[in-house]
């Protein structure tokens, strides 16, 4: 058998990490066992169907290296099939016509609710001899078992068994002849010779209704896998008020795709105590005998903790490119020099970063103009004090020989010796506050060497007026 799995998103908003997830576990179970990922969109809620959000989900599946075979399928466009296995149900038997009214329908959901019971329609129309009412478009329902035990054996969940008194006569075809749910995800993985449906088990529910739909065409039915929900730190489920929960949030926040990739397979899935994985090595061991029944737990430490990995293993002039388009979206006016002098300090700035953006900060001295704010620590550096030794700095600079690293660093130890006490700090603190705006920055002698002897002064000066 050949494997096929499917990423079957709604276009209805932002690509949420849980759906990165799935998408990525589908991906992996296809490549490991040399199957196929299809891609499919379910759009038939046409009321927030978006194209920005089908934009977000394609640019979030490439971002993170996420490919898929042959074109992504359109569930909306394919009502038309659903429509007429829907109406094949009714003349094999499986499924009928039901012309309830809106009243009726109510009045079967009080007393359902008056007498405790969990499904309200009562079948009237199941089995019913009686003429339909003249005007009134009838809906589909599906016959559902009425007996015994439904049982689903799931590659996580282990085997699931609900009560087939549980399970309604649910609608598979609206009044207005628009598909449900239920029915269109069933024809489109039959029709798409899907084998293994891997998704989150806030599903698995749905599935014993699926299963129905199945056993009436005489499907196949495909091999199941729920996964378990993403939650916040604090245990409740990941939401905006945790941070971020789109992909390409942390895309904009500084996290490599590689990084973001090898944190989300290890997001409920475990290959023994390996934390760390490259593509090629998650590919051969992925199983779904690995992912946990527990809700995993999102752990922004253990992100950066990847992340800052991944960043030290980065090309440099990569990490050059993508820095330099994290200042151009901070509005920053660029010199030209500036690429140069990344690269030149790229090792040292990404030993330290856990993140692009971290990475661009720490690395600001380098790029920012002479038109910078200060931050308040940068301020309390350029007191009087502080200014005073600023302006011996730059009437000494001016007249280095050379101005290279080892020279500047003789001038700030002397500076430091007639006018602090020795105290090197004093000096470097005020300096690095002048430069940048920040009290941090990659090794300040090596920077100010890379920025020139024209460049320094003339910071220097702004903050001396």
């Amino acid at each position: 058998m050949t494997v096929v799995t499917r990423f079957p998103p709604s276009p209805t908003g932002f690509m949420h990490i849980g759906t990165a997830r799935t998408g990525l576990f589908n991906w992996l179970y296809a490549k490991r066992h040399k199957g196929k990922m299809l891609f499919r969109i379910e759009d038939t809620d046409r009321a927030r169907y978006t194209k920005e959000a089908v934009d977000a989900i394609i640019n979030g599946l490439k971002w993170l290296g996420i490919d898929w075979d042959g074109d992504i399928l359109s569930q909306f466009e394919r009502a038309p099939r659903h429509a007429e296995i829907a109406h094949e149900l009714v003349k094999m038997g499986k499924a009928y016509y039901c012309y309830c009214s809106p009243e009726e329908l109510e009045e079967m959901r009080e007393t359902a609710k008056a007498e405790g019971r969990i499904t309200f329609y009562d079948r009237r129309w199941r089995d019913s001899a009686q003429t339909p009412p003249e005007g009134v478009k009838p809906v589909i329902r599906i016959k559902a078992p009425l007996h015994g035990e439904r049982i689903v054996y799931d590659r996580v969940q282990g085997e699931v068994k609900v009560a087939a008194e549980q399970l309604d006569d649910f609608i598979i075809l609206r009044s207005d002849g628009v598909p449900t749910y239920m029915l269109a995800v069933v024809v489109d993985d039959h029709d798409m010779g899907v084998t293994h449906v891997i998704r989150g088990d806030d599903h698995l529910n749905n599935t014993f209704r699926q299963n129905v739909i199945y056993e009436a065409m005489g499907w196949d039915i495909p091999i199941y896998a729920h996964l378990p929900l993403i939650l916040g730190p604090d245990g409740a489920k990941l939401s905006k008020r945790h941070g971020a929960t789109s992909v390409e949030e942390y895309r904009d926040m500084g996290y490599l795709p590689e990084a973001m990739r090898n944190y989300l397979m290890r997001l409920g899935w475990s290959h023994g105590d390996d934390e760390i994985m490259e593509l090629d090595q998650a590919i051969a061991w992925f199983d779904l005998e690995g992912i946990g029944q527990s809700p995993a737990r999102f752990d922004f430490e253990k992100l950066n903790f990847v992340n800052a990995h991944y960043l030290k293993l980065a090309d440099n002039e990569r990490l050059v490119n993508l820095t330099l388009d994290i200042m151009a979206k901070q509005g920053a006016a660029l010199d030209p020099h500036t690429p140069a002098r990344l690269l030149a300090r790229m090792d040292e700035l990404k030993s330290r970063a856990k993140t692009l953006v971290g990475l661009a900060e720490d690395a600001r001295i380098f790029w920012v103009t002479g038109d910078y704010d200060w931050d308040d620590k940068a301020k309390a550096q350029l007191d009087e004090t502080g200014k005073l030794v600023l302006q011996v700095l730059h009437d000494n600079l001016k007249t280095l020989e050379t101005f290279t690293a080892e020279e500047v660093e003789k001038l700030c130890k002397a500076t430091a010796d007639y006018h602090t006490s020795g105290k090197l700090g004093k000096v470097m603190m005020p300096l690095r506050a002048a430069l940048c705006g920040r009290t941090t920055s990659p090794s300040l002698i090596h920077a100010v060497e890379l920025l020139g002897r024209d460049e320094v002064l003339s910071r220097l000066r702004k903050v001396i007026a």
